[in-house]
């Protein structure tokens, strides 16, 4: 069994503090659209970070799965249940803090997302779902899955929308105004 009841229940206590908290920072709860869509492809549209997936969400796994990692080397013996609830708080803090005014200015500054005002409560909420995903699932794979996980949705985002995981996090700590140009020379608004 991968982890206990409780622990799930805690996680979902921690989506819904999530919830919470981005709806009292201003957050719509769901796109302003008016609509819940499954999935958005078009990462400059004003419905990017809104609906439940987008482009984004693969960056998500893949916190999930390098964090499965990270938790491995740096807690391996804590349990499998602790690790997971601290990837939870990790996703938590990540999605508060990515949806504050600081971070969000910053994303419009360095990096492509130029249109981007913070996601929706719901799309943040399925942001961390997504990363316990994966560290769900890099707890049950071989590493060499993980890796092909990994380097594979990095290879198809970076192609689809040239950006990703590691683009993204690239572009907001150190940005290099090549990588930018590129990935907008690739995108049409």
């Amino acid at each position: 069994m991968i982890a206990q009841g409780r622990t799930y229940v805690l996680l979902a206590v921690m989506f819904a503090v999530q919830g919470l908290a981005l709806a009292a920072m201003g957050h719509p709860w769901i796109c302003k659209c008016g609509t819940i869509k499954l999935w958005h492809g078009d990462v400059f549209s004003p419905e990017n970070s809104q609906q439940l997936t987008d482009w984004y969400t693969f960056g998500h796994v893949n916190h999930g799965l390098l964090f499965f990692g990270l938790f491995w080397l740096i807690a391996r013996s804590r349990s499998l249940d602790w690790r997971l609830l601290a990837v939870g708080v990790s996703g938590l803090l990540w999605e508060v803090g990515e949806n504050t005014d600081l971070v969000i200015n910053r994303f419009r500054e360095v990096t492509i997302s130029l249109d981007y005002y913070g996601d929706s409560v719901i799309n943040s909420v399925v942001d961390s779902v997504f990363m316990v995903l994966g560290f769900l699932i890099a707890a049950r794979v071989p590493l060499w899955v993980v890796a092909a996980i990994v380097l594979g949705t990095e290879a198809l985002t970076t192609a689809v929308v040239r950006d990703g995981l590691a683009l993204n996090t690239l572009m907001l700590i150190y940005p290099i105004e090549a990588v930018k140009a590129w990935q907008m020379a690739g995108l049409v608004h």
